[in-house]
C-alpha cells in the first residue's frame, strides 16, 4: 500500500528510524547488559522490562521500515492548487463564528492536531476534500456540524 507524505513528514519518519537504529538499540542493549550483569535472569524485573523494550522498539523499526519502503513524496509542483488535496494549507472561516483557522491537510502518519496538521481521513480533511475558494463546507464531527468557508489553498 501507497503512504503520500509530505517532504517533512518522510524526513521525519526517516529521522525516528535513524534514531531507534542507531541511538535506541545501543540504549537498549546496554540496559539489557546491566540487567544480565545482576544475575538469575529468572527473576531480574529489569531484564525482562529491557526486553520488552527491545521488542517494542523493533516492532517500530520494522513498520518504519515498511512505511517508508512504500512511501511516495507529494511535491508540491505536481498537484493542482485550486482544491483542497493532501499536502494543501487550507485557510477556513467558521460560518457561525467568523473565526479563522487553517489546516495542513497530511496523511494519518503525519497528522498532529497541536500543528494544525489534520489527516485526510479525518472528519474535518474528508469534508474538505476537493472543495475549492469559495466552497462553503458542512461537516459532520461528533460535537455536531461544522460550517466552514474556504478562504484560501495553498501548498508549502
Amino acid at each position: 500500500m501507497t503512504l503520500y507524505l509530505t517532504r517533512k513528514g518522510y524526513e521525519k519518519l526517516y529521522e525516528e528510524l535513524n534514531y531507534l537504529k542507531n541511538v535506541r538499540r545501543h540504549q537498549i542493549a546496554k540496559a539489557i547488559a546491566e540487567a544480565r550483569a545482576h544475575g538469575d535472569l529468572g527473576e531480574n524485573a529489569e531484564y525482562d522490562a529491557a526486553k520488552e523494550e527491545q521488542a517494542l522498539n523493533e516492532r517500530r523499526i520494522a513498520e518504519l521500515e515498511q512505511k517508508l519502503a512504500g512511501a511516495q513524496i507529494i511535491e508540491d509542483q505536481d498537484i493542482c492548487s485550486d482544491e483542497v488535496l493532501l499536502g494543501a494549507t487550507v485557510e477556513l472561516e467558521d460560518i457561525d463564528t467568523h473565526e479563522r483557522i487553517s489546516y495542513l491537510i497530511v496523511s494519518e502518519e503525519e497528522a498532529d492536531f497541536n500543528e494544525n496538521k489534520i489527516s485526510v481521513s479525518s472528519p474535518i480533511g474528508q469534508g474538505l476534500l476537493y472543495h475549492k475558494v469559495g466552497d462553503i463546507c458542512e461537516i459532520q464531527v461528533p460535537a455536531g456540524i461544522l460550517r466552514y468557508k474556504i478562504i484560501s489553498i495553498s501548498r508549502e
